[in-house]
């Protein structure tokens, strides 16, 4: 097994992820049931478990530090608003794909300073895959556990391949083809998986309208960050989290080619 070639929190943060992995892929192997919350989204036992280990791990870090999580109840936002430094966590991002099983569902955990993911882990259990980032460190891959591998995202294919939902909506194709410039070829993925398409430099962009939850995104924007790319929303600025009351984002693009000028293009586009 090869070194760790990241901090040795990252690698702390990369083994909860793979412990609350392990949680869900037993959920998973079992006949399970599935409840919906309020907002109809489903819960499955998976969920509250990998919940369980994963709160268990942050607490047992050196640093212990507030955290924001889908699956257990959020703070007030008058106790919120003074937090530099956090865990936003989802536990199952994608518990659609869980249930329809076809294995691209994802465990989420972001470090959050000053509104901005400094570190982040994406792990798809089912598929053995884990995505490991922090600032100033670059961004990892590990697979079927071989090494860790770095990843750069690439510049802007012809045609360009586009990351779409698996499950949801959300996405323009009208608006697609002006901020890219003509047709272009989609590939779906469900859950955070598609900012990791765009990581690893197999596609290009990913267009979210609609809303998402700010659990959703913030360890994946790590990732993608760190490989070169940048997740903005639709005025060009990059998306920022423990903005206010609500913990929804704004919509969003997820880009590969940060020497593009996104902002412009999106001005443009939406003119």
């Amino acid at each position: 097994m090869s070194a760790v070639p990241f901090s040795p929190l990252l690698a702390r943060v990369a083994a909860i992820a793979r412990q609350a992995g392990e949680a869900i892929m037993t959920v998973y192997a079992s006949d399970f049931d599935v409840e919906h919350k309020d907002d109809r989204s489903p819960l499955t036992a998976a969920d509250l478990a990998a919940q369980a280990v994963i709160a268990q791990g942050l607490a047992s870090l050196d640093e212990v530090l507030p955290v924001i999580s889908e699956e257990a109840r959020a703070c007030d936002w008058d106790v919120r608003r003074g937090w530099d430094r956090y865990w936003l966590v989802d536990p199952l991002d994608g518990t659609r794909e869980f249930v329809k099983r076809n294995g691209e569902f994802t465990v989420n955990i972001a470090l959050i300073d000053h509104h901005r993911p400094v570190l982040g882990v994406v792990l798809a259990p089912a598929m053995d895959e884990v995505y490991a980032a922090e600032r100033g460190g670059g961004a990892w891959m590990r697979r079927d556990d071989e090494g860790w591998l770095p990843m750069r995202s690439r510049a802007l294919s012809d045609p360009p391949v586009v990351a779409g939902s698996r499950s949801h909506g959300g996405s323009d194709a009208v608006l697609l083809e002006q901020l890219l410039g003509g047709p272009f070829t989609t590939l779906a993925m469900g859950s955070s998986l598609k900012f990791c398409l765009i990581a690893r430099a197999d596609a290009d962009l990913y267009l979210r309208r609609g809303p998402t939850s700010e659990w959703d995104t913030a360890a994946a924007q790590c990732v993608l960050e760190e490989a070169g790319g940048a997740v903005l929303d639709l005025e060009g600025m990059p998306l920022r989290y423990n903005r206010g009351e609500s913990l929804l984002n704004p919509e969003f693009v997820a880009v590969g080619d940060s020497e593009i000028d996104w902002a412009e293009r999106l001005a443009r586009a939406q003119e």
